[in-house]
This record gives structure tokens, sequence and C-alpha cells, in this order.
């Protein structure tokens, strides 16, 4: 634990013309200048556990998503067809 804060952000996962919002967890010196709403971002080092508790006798369960940075990033290059 280095007792630094931690921040959420929002990412829009698209897939399939599918998309989902998660919620990444990173730390605030991870967070990169230049980020804009819309644009691709990079996630290094980004690991999902799964997690489940229970809460006056509600099972609850979900993913846990954390980074340790948001950059950034690019869109995939076009596949030649």
């Amino acid at each position: 634990m280095s007792g630094e804060a931690l921040m959420t952000v929002g990412v829009v996962y698209i897939e399939d013309g599918e998309s989902s919002l998660i919620k990444v967890t990173v730390p605030e010196s991870g967070i990169s200048e230049g980020l804009t709403l819309g644009a691709p971002v990079a996630l290094p080092g980004l690991v999902a556990r799964p997690w489940e508790s229970v809460f006056n006798g509600q099972q609850r369960h979900g993913i846990a998503y954390r980074a340790t940075a948001i950059a950034p990033g690019a869109f995939p290059a076009a596949e030649a067809g």
C-alpha cells in the first residue's frame, strides 16, 4: 500500500457495435495529461478481478478493474481487405 490517492475513471468499451461503460481505478499519478472525452485511451497494467459480497442478506457480485495508468491512445489501424 503506497497511500497514494486513487481515482475512478469511466471508460466506454466498444466491441461488435455494442458499448459498455466500465469504471477503472487508477493511481492519481497515473492519469496522463492530454486525455480528451471520446478519444481512445491506453490502460497499461489493466487487471480485472471478480468480487462478491453479502450485505443485508443480498448477494452482490461484479468485476473490479484496476490499471497502473491511463494515457491517450490511438485507434487500431484498419485491416487491409
